[in-house]
């Protein structure tokens, strides 16, 4: 058992309200509500009571790990205003970690070495984020890089391949399990890939969003 000095992560990108305190595979402490626009109502909730639960307090955290995105403009930014304020309290570090790899991640610990599918989830009505992995050695490589799609192309490109996401329903196909990373994994990629993406230098961290938004004004 490997166990670390623990870390807090924070997953918003989608519907899911995600927050886990982990500290190996075999202890942690995982709370997932999944209910749209809960996140500015159960965030902070669900990390105190992982605190109480856990018995530890942000001062021991090594780090906070958070779901960058891309996903919900509003989601996303609560997750990081969460990390922050946490973070900042406690004088430690955060780890932006990209929402769609630590996804993979968690895949690869479920399909088998070689497998290929595509996490696609809609941006509005017309386009959708995309990424295709192959399952290497129990983590993950890109197929091809993660981008926007037309839908249309969305489409013709997911044609015979898994679809994990809630794209999944623009090719008539219910929305596979899961369809969001799990907290859990958000802390596990920070742990196995994040070292070097810790900073303290985040008053300025955004998420990212992969495509600017524009705020229309109602005439």
């Amino acid at each position: 058992m490997v166990e670390h000095k623990p870390v807090l992560a924070f997953e918003t990108s989608e519907n899911l309200c995600g927050v886990c305190i982990y500290f190996s595979d075999e202890k942690y402490f995982s709370s997932i509500i999944n209910l749209k626009h809960s996140h500015s109502e159960k965030i902070f909730e669900a990390a105190e009571w992982l605190f109480r639960t856990s018995g530890i307090k942000p001062e021991d955290l090594d780090t906070i790990a958070i779901s960058e995105g891309p996903g919900s403009f509003t989601g996303l930014r609560i997750g990081f205003s969460a990390a922050k304020g946490i973070a900042y309290g406690a004088n430690i570090p955060i780890v932006p970690v990209p929402t769609y790899e630590a996804f993979a991640f968690q895949l690869a610990h479920i399909k088998n070495d070689g497998d290929e599918f595509i996490i696609s989830n809609k941006v509005n009505k017309e386009e959708v984020y995309f990424a295709k992995f192959q399952i290497r050695a129990n983590s993950y490589i890109f197929a091809e890089d993660l981008t926007i799609l037309r839908k249309d192309f969305f489409i013709r490109k997911a044609e015979g391949i898994k679809v994990f996401g809630n794209a999944a329903v623009l090719l008539d196909k219910s929305v596979e399990y899961p369809s969001t990373p799990d907290p859990l994994f958000i802390a596990k990629w920070a742990i196995e890939f994040g070292t070097n993406k810790k900073t303290l230098k985040y008053d300025f961290m955004e998420p990212n969003y992969l495509k600017d938004f524009i705020i229309k004004e109602k005439n």
